[in-house]
């Protein structure tokens, strides 16, 4: 994802190798050059690794947080579009899901991040501010979770929800 281009689809060569494995983690900060052949041919990628989020795939809870985060945004955006202030926010969320030591210091983020990608894509409404309190920010993620199952993922044959599924039970045991 780019702030001026949005998703874009490219093929890497060698990409399930050992070598590039570790770069193309979701949530890694990568350059990529792309190298177009024809009109409708998936472009080839050149990637370079710019910062790297493989350590947080160890820990539970950030590893279910970064999945969601990135499978959300890839399976929900259309290819092409432009969305800086989405782009802005997810890496925000990433940082602050690297950065933070507690649950509580990154799901209010998350919670916002959903909604503004649900009112981006014209099914949320009101503001995007970080909730403050726990109970405000579990609200608003199970808000945000039915909204998304409402009008994003239903009748999808693809179960992303499942993602965050796993990613809200990590949550509400890591709080409890």
């Amino acid at each position: 994802m780019t702030p001026d281009h949005g998703l874009i689809a490219g093929y890497v060569r060698g990409g399930r190798s050992r070598t590039m494995r570790p770069i193309l983690i979701a949530a890694n900060a990568v350059t990529a050059e792309f190298r177009e052949r024809n009109a409708g041919q998936l472009a080839g990628l050149t990637v370079e690794l710019l910062t790297s989020r493989a350590p947080l795939m160890t820990e539970p809870l950030a590893s279910a947080a970064l999945e969601w985060c990135c499978a959300v945004t890839a399976s929900t955006l259309p290819d092409e579009q432009p969305y800086p202030e989405i782009y802005q926010s997810l890496d925000a969320v990433i940082s602050a899901i690297e950065s933070a030591n507690l649950v509580r210091d990154w799901a209010g983020a998350l919670a916002a991040y959903e909604l503004l990608l649900l009112r981006s894509l014209g099914y949320g409404a009101g503001s995007t501010d970080i909730p403050r309190e726990w109970n405000e920010t579990l609200t608003l993620l199970n808000a945000n979770g039915a909204q998304l199952g409402r009008h994003i993922f239903q009748g999808r044959a693809t179960d992303v929800l499942s993602a965050r599924d796993r990613l809200m039970e990590r949550m509400k045991r890591a709080v409890a």
